[in-house]
Formats: structure tokens, sequence, C-alpha cells
């Protein structure tokens, strides 16, 4: 439903840029006539493609101009009001947490050391048991392979 919906906005727009175009390129008075011949087509439809893009480039570059303006005062507003509320805030959420932070950094730095420890007597443990079949020479295995 969404992709139907994309697809048909952007022709829609188009359309209504042309519509609104048409009115204006009519002059006082006349109302725009069918085309009797596929020669008054063709030029009517190259007015209409000639005019397209101006009639695009100058909404745009007002919705840009506005667009950027909201952006400013946006922007304004957040540095001014909500930016340093929300620091003020975050700034009291993280003393408690420093401070118990603080708090149990001996703790865990004790932790990791025995940590540590722990790991390296395991690992000397595996070393030692797989010791024995990993220090015979090259030489002793290419002998029991002979054998």
């Amino acid at each position: 439903m969404k992709s139907k919906n994309i697809k048909i906005i952007p022709i829609l727009v188009i359309v209504g840029f042309l519509i609104a175009n048409l009115g204006f390129a009519v002059e006082i008075g006349q109302t725009p006539k069918a085309p009797e011949t596929l020669e008054e087509a063709k030029t009517m439809g190259e007015k209409v493609l000639t005019g397209l893009p101006r009639a695009l480039k100058e909404p745009w570059r007002e919705a840009l101009g506005i667009w950027g303006r909201m952006a400013d005062i946006f922007s304004n507003f957040w540095n001014s009001y909500i930016f340093p509320w929300l620091k003020s805030i975050w700034h009291q959420i993280t003393i408690p947490f420093k401070k118990e932070m603080e708090r149990r950094q001996p703790i865990i730095e004790e932790e990791f050391k025995k940590e540590k420890k722990e790991i390296k007597e395991e690992i000397k443990e595996e070393i030692k048991v797989e010791l024995p079949e990993t220090t015979k020479s090259l030489w002793q295995r290419f002998k029991e392979l002979i054998k």
C-alpha cells in the first residue's frame, strides 16, 4: 500500500504544477482549447515541458529557504533551551554513578587480579597436561612412524 502511495505522490505533484502553470499561461479572457492537429499538440507539449523546470525551480527555492529558516529557529531553540536543560539533567544523573564507580573501583580491581591469576593457573595446568605429547622432537615422531 505504501509503495503505491509513494509512486502516486510525484505524479500528483507534477500534474498539480502542470494545471497551475496552464492557468497562468493562458491570457486573461482566453480559455485553453484542445489542440486540433498534431502540430498544435506538439507545440503545446513543448511549451508545457519548457515551463515545467521553471515552475518546479521557484517553489523549490522558496521551500528550501523556508526549511532553512525553520532549521535555524529550531537549532537556536535547541541550543538556548533544550540542550542546557538536558545537560543539567545528565549531570545530575551521572554524579551518583561516578560516586558509585569510585567506591567500587578498588573492589573491581582486586577481583580482576584474582580472575587473572586463576586464568593463568588454568592455562598452566592445561599446558602441563599437553606437554608430554608436544615435547617429542620431530626426529622422535619420525622414528615412531617408521616402526
